[in-house]
């Protein structure tokens, strides 16, 4: 009877595979581009590494955090079970259309176009600049044609079965980790320079911003200080996100009460490393003048041509085309099983709960794929990342109050795994989030706002589609 659809997903994962998808899924493009404009922000190396230094520190407590709810709750879904498990079954529907709508499709399509945008250095006429078809206000690009194709590509091959997934995961990351590390070192030996190092160094923690139009900084503090370090860690929080991937696919990973909180502490623990080294590299290679000002915000192609001379180029290129690829494989592969699991609640398209016979929600992964490459096609991508940040950090910070919350309304549950730190830790992360968030939606309104409004067009959704759940 249940030969053709399976009902149950294989555990085929173990602790290697969960931590590379923790690493490959937070390491895309960002860690290549955002200093530039952090550093536009804050104007010294000094909070430049601090903010990096928080980042890392809060992804950890948060991820550590996480750890107590996997082990509560090692389903499918995740993060989505968790929430609706505290909060109930419209926040829950909150979280996942959001996800949906924004967070995890309009991440894939982000990460897709900055791969193709490095795949036109090695290949001109792939650039965003080469268009292809014009109607009205719509321009059809080759950058944007090459996204959709590799999020096609990725989505086929999670569709065949998480085991070739999770091959190409663990290679890609492996070989990315490897790389990101090989440029660290390099630039220490070889780029590095005594006198940019301690030009940087001297002024460390007098704050200024870059008013772009003349080049000139300008001394910050107060007011404009905060606003400046919220903006900039803007930068540093997207390159830190989607770590919880690993959450949604808890059916499919060997032992998950154990193994999905150690890959989401090992996992961000590596990346929050990686992150920081790369940033004090760029600190011993470049001028702050120099990252605050590199072409296009490309500040690790600055200093590649720095280390590697004319080859820099192409290296960095290779790299990051490398990184998308496996960071959009994790995003691609985690995502589908949140869908899945909302099917099984009633609150998303039911045909997003079945099973194909690789025991992959293969109906869920192509309706992912549709929209992630619709949003390829708007051309909106930008102000998408910007929706995403404030969306996500509500969500993380709603996802470690219901550790408070499951401790009041079930205190006797099964706990493998406690939060480190609690209450404190916690309660840490949660205090700083929020005041991240607050000033988000209060110094940039146009977009947080706009992210803040989609999340709650949900509402009406989830009420408009209730008739249908509660019939069943």
């Amino acid at each position: 009877m249940e030969d053709e659809k399976p009902e149950d997903f294989k555990r085929e994962l173990g602790l290697l595979d969960g931590t590379m998808l923790v690493v490959g899924s937070m390491i895309g493009s960002g860690i290549f581009i955002v200093s530039s404009d952090m550093v536009r922000q804050v104007g010294s190396a000094g909070w430049l590494i601090a903010i990096w230094v928080l980042t890392a520190l809060l992804t950890i407590v948060a991820a550590v955090s996480y750890g107590e709810l996997s082990a509560m709750f090692p389903k499918a879904g995740g993060q989505y079970v968790y929430i609706k498990e505290a909060y109930g079954k419209l926040i829950g529907f909150l979280y996942g259309w959001s996800f949906f709508a924004v967070i995890q499709t309009g991440t894939i399509a982000a990460v897709g176009v900055a791969f193709s945008k490095f795949a036109a250095y090695i290949y001109a006429p792939l650039s965003d600049e080469n268009i292809l078809f014009e109607m009205g206000y719509f321009k059809l690009n080759a950058a944007q044609i090459v996204s959709i194709i590799t999020i096609i590509l990725l989505t086929y091959i999670n569709s065949r079965g998480v085991k070739n997934s999770k091959i190409l995961q663990t290679v890609l990351t492996v070989i990315k980790i490897s790389s990101l590390l090989g440029l660290i070192i390099f630039g220490f030996i070889i780029g590095a320079k005594a006198e940019i190092w301690n030009a940087n160094w001297t002024h460390a923690w007098d704050s200024k911003a870059l008013d772009v139009s003349n080049g000139s900084w300008l001394p910050i503090s107060g007011t404009a200080l905060l606003s400046g370090f919220v903006a900039a860690f803007v930068g540093s929080q997207f390159s830190s996100v989607a770590w919880e991937g690993v959450t949604f696919i808890a059916e499919e990973i060997k032992n998950p009460k154990r193994n999905v909180g150690l890959s989401l502490f090992l996992g961000t623990l590596i990346v929050g490393f990686i992150y920081t080294m790369a940033n004090v590299m760029y600190i011993a290679v470049l001028p702050l003048q120099d990252i605050a000002t590199a072409k296009s915000d490309r500040v690790a192609v600055v200093a590649s041509q720095v280390i590697f001379g004319g080859m820099g180029t192409l290296i960095i290129a290779v790299m990051i085309m490398i990184s998308t690829f496996a960071c959009n494989n994790g995003l691609i592969m985690a995502g589908a099983r949140v869908y899945y699991t909302m099917a099984k609640d009633g609150v998303f398209f039911k045909k997003a709960a079945n099973l194909n016979s690789a025991s992959v929600p293969e109906w869920a992964l192509w309706a992912q794929c549709i929209w992630a490459s619709t949003l390829c096609l708007t051309g909106k991508y930008g102000a998408l990342l910007d929706f995403v940040v404030i969306i996500v950090l509500i969500f993380y910070i709603l996802t470690i109050y219901g550790i408070f919350i499951l401790r009041k309304k079930r205190p006797n549950a099964e706990r493998p795994y406690k939060a480190f730190g609690y209450p404190f830790l916690p309660m840490f992360f949660i205090v700083i989030s929020s005041i991240i968030s607050i000033t988000l939606l209060i110094t940039k309104t146009s977009t947080c706002g706009w992210g803040v409004f989609i999340m709650l067009i949900g509402i009406p959704v989830y009420y408009l589609t209730k008739p249908k759940s509660s019939a069943e």
